[in-house]
């Protein structure tokens, strides 16, 4: 996966603790998605092996945080982040999942010495099929109590806008206004999913069913040019990619007449 665009930011200058009083005390502006769709369930298991359930969390704000070990404003964030969980921690649970490739044991060492106090755990194929096109680091997903997905972030979280919106997802602020927004990750999503051509790959020669069944095919297959999409998206997003097309291409062939 590509990494740079995000971890080239420096930390912020707002970078503190947020376990004081503030946003969760005021009005202010939080931006939801205007239409949030149910997370899918997932299971993660932390870096001592407890395993958790989405649906354990149900009732509770997440916060799915991807981050890594190297990357300079995921460690600028770890502050603010461990500052939510100890001010709102019967309300929330922010989850880190890491996109290292060390071994556990390093992860586990930096975790002592950022004293970060939220569950942690390592990135898997099923996490990065729940939480698609993590291209850059940090990305992060808020969920809310009833498991919607109604926030997505890319890059250094504000602390102030992140704590104003946990406060509201909460339900400690009932003062601050809020706006809904589109959100373009699942505008593309359903525009692959509804798609009746992919560029760069002929299925004009199909039937109607097997080419639904190659476009399916193509939602499903991941691209390995680290884009962090599917095959359809991938294609969609960046028609000139030279990885995802003899993919797409290979996968139609095997629905092809």
């Amino acid at each position: 996966m590509l990494f740079v665009a995000a971890c080239a930011t420096g930390p912020s200058d707002t970078s503190v603790t947020t376990a004081g009083a503030g946003p969760s005390d005021a009005g202010g502006v939080v931006r939801l998605l205007r239409d949030p769709k149910p997370v899918p369930d997932f299971t993660v298991t932390d870096l001592d092996g407890r395993r958790i359930r989405s649906s354990d969390l149900r009732g509770k704000v997440v916060i799915v945080n991807f981050w890594a070990t190297w990357c300079p404003p995921c460690r600028a964030e770890i502050p603010d982040l461990n500052g939510l969980q100890d001010k709102y921690r019967d309300q929330l649970v922010v989850l880190g999942i890491s996109e290292d490739e060390a071994p556990v044991e390093v992860v586990k060492r930096f975790l002592a010495d950022y004293r970060v106090n939220y569950t942690v755990a390592m990135t898997s194929p099923e996490l990065r099929k729940v939480f698609r096109g993590v291209v850059a680091l940090p990305t992060t997903f808020v969920i809310d109590r009833e498991g919607r997905l109604v926030q997505r972030h890319t890059g250094l979280l504000d602390p102030v806008d992140t704590e104003l919106s946990t406060a509201v997802l909460t339900g400690r602020n009932t003062t601050a206004r809020i706006e809904h927004v589109d959100d373009p990750a699942r505008v593309r999503l359903e525009n692959a999913a509804q798609a009746t051509q992919i560029p760069g790959v002929d299925l004009s020669a199909m039937t109607p069913a097997r080419r639904t069944a190659a476009i399916q095919a193509l939602n499903a297959d991941d691209c390995t040019c680290g884009c962090g999409l599917t095959l359809a998206e991938c294609r969609i997003n960046d028609p000139e990619c030279n990885i995802s097309l003899p993919l797409a291409r290979g996968v139609a062939k095997r629905f092809a007449n």
